[in-house]
């Protein structure tokens, strides 16, 4: 089996990018979350892919099995969000994650930011050991910069210093 692409969002890509997220959202985790309540989600490029930001995406076979993106917070600084991989990619057998957190990191450092932040829910075990074990520290919310985009759901905060 083929390794799914990871390319730049383009606005087409939309529905396929909220077929992977919502039921990830909701039904894995049990968040009462909607499209509605992610703005972001309605516009990708605006929200996301200007300054040092961007939105990523993992295809295979024409669908969309995984999301990064990097939120531009100034003072180089960045949010990472929307991190998503369908359940049949998740893993170090693929290291779908891996790649993209790597074509994030790597397009943060041509851009000369130095901290990357992301806020997650408790629920998200996994994904707290992937962060931890890519680098991420735990950190206060107290710590985080004025600016960082706080969602509702977010209980534990992490931080990439960037070398």
């Amino acid at each position: 089996m083929a390794s799914p692409v990871i390319r730049p969002f383009h606005p087409t890509d939309v529905s396929g990018v909220v077929e992977l997220i919502l039921p990830i959202q909701q039904q894995e985790f049990g968040i009462a979350i909607e499209r509605e309540d992610q703005p972001d989600l309605s516009d990708i490029p605006s929200f996301y892919q200007k300054g040092a930001g961007g939105f990523w995406v993992a295809e295979d076979v024409g669908r969309i099995v995984g999301t990064i993106a990097l939120k531009e917070l100034g003072s180089r600084r960045a949010a990472l969000r929307k991190m998503f991989v369908a359940s049949p990619f998740r893993g170090s057998a693929h290291g779908l994650g891996a790649k993209l957190l790597d074509t994030l990191t790597r397009h943060a450092r041509r851009q000369g930011v130095v901290d990357i932040y992301l806020g997650t829910t408790e629920a998200f075990l996994a994904a707290h050991r992937f962060y931890e074990k890519n680098g991420f520290e735990e950190v206060a919310r107290s710590t985080l910069p004025a600016d960082f985009p706080v969602m509702e759901v977010d209980r534990k905060f992490y931080r990439m210093a960037l070398p």
